[in-house]
């Protein structure tokens, strides 16, 4: 009997809280909020959000929140929190009851002719407030061009610098600036190498689960490497040699919704590289991970 009332107790305290968070509506105070495919500003822009529009959501994801968008290709959109306050969906007034009393006309206050508004000025899912239509049309295809900065590490004692822009949600290039040291077990000495990277990068496809958003993709790219040998044993001058050789690789960028500036990335990649020094032979294959901080 008692665990009978516990759960009727407890299905009446949840009830209420799902309809609560099913009825949950962004209402967009700036002028124009952007509704992007993923919750990320790397993403592209399906369309645009006038001020007083009630965007009704579907999960709360903490700096972002995904609402209904027709104009979306699957039905859905992400619009960042910053453009709006959440709350209950707008009440509109109870009608009157046939018994109330009506003023007559002698008493009642003239009343000045309504300005007639065209569908244009109003905005679907608002209150009635007047507002002007949106700058791009909704279900737009408007893309944000995205550049991130930042560093990675690899095998082979590889580290330095890295940069990545995503032209649109599917094509973006990047350049990888690093450097590197081998030594032999059958030659003397130490091989330093600097390499300059550029390559074309394809995401293949976009996965946004809850709470982040995942984009795997393939590349390709030159790799410019300039290499000096130095004995480290004997003093020496040492010798330098510049070549080219190329690079294919595959990876995944994972963004948070909660920071959506940050992306970490992980590649596996494949190396062609020359090796002008006897028994200083570079890994072909290769593992990096990197930090990109994006900016517009």
């Amino acid at each position: 009997m008692i665990r009978r009332a516990a759960a009727v107790v407890l299905a009446l305290t949840i009830f209420p809280a799902v309809l609560h968070a099913q009825n949950t509506v962004l209402t967009v105070t700036v002028q124009s909020a952007d509704v992007y495919k993923g919750p990320t500003t790397g993403s592209a822009v399906v369309g645009h959000a006038s001020r007083g529009t009630d965007l009704t959501v579907s999960r709360n994801l903490g700096s972002w929140a995904e609402v209904a968008w027709p104009g979306a290709p699957d039905g859905i959109g992400y619009v960042h929190m910053t453009m709006g306050r959440l709350g209950a969906p707008t009440q509109k007034a109870p009608a009157a009851s046939p018994s109330s009393s009506r003023p007559s006309a002698s008493s009642a206050p003239a009343l000045a002719p309504a300005t007639p508004t065209t569908a244009a000025q109003r905005t679907p899912g608002a209150t009635g407030d007047l507002v002007p239509p949106p700058s791009v049309p909704q279900g737009g295809s408007r893309n944000s061009h995205i550049v991130g900065v930042g560093g990675l590490v690899g095998s082979m004692s590889t580290f330095g610098a890295s940069t990545r822009w995503w032209h649109d949600k599917h094509l973006g290039v990047q350049v990888g600036f690093t450097r590197d040291a081998m030594t032999s077990d059958t030659a003397a000495g130490r091989v330093t190498s600097m390499q300059v990277e550029p390559g074309v990068v394809y995401a293949l496809f976009d996965r946004v689960p809850d709470y982040f958003w995942i984009r795997p993709y393939v590349g390709s790219g030159l790799s410019f490497r300039h290499q000096t040998w130095k004995d480290t044993a004997a003093p020496s001058e040492p010798v330098s040699d510049n070549g080219v050789g190329y690079r294919v690789f595959g990876g995944g960028e994972l963004t948070f919704a909660s920071l959506t500036q940050l992306g970490l990335s992980a590649e596996l990649g494949y190396r062609h590289l020359p090796a002008p020094f006897a028994g200083f032979e570079p890994d072909r294959w290769g593992l990096s991970i990197a930090g990109h901080w994006y900016i517009k």
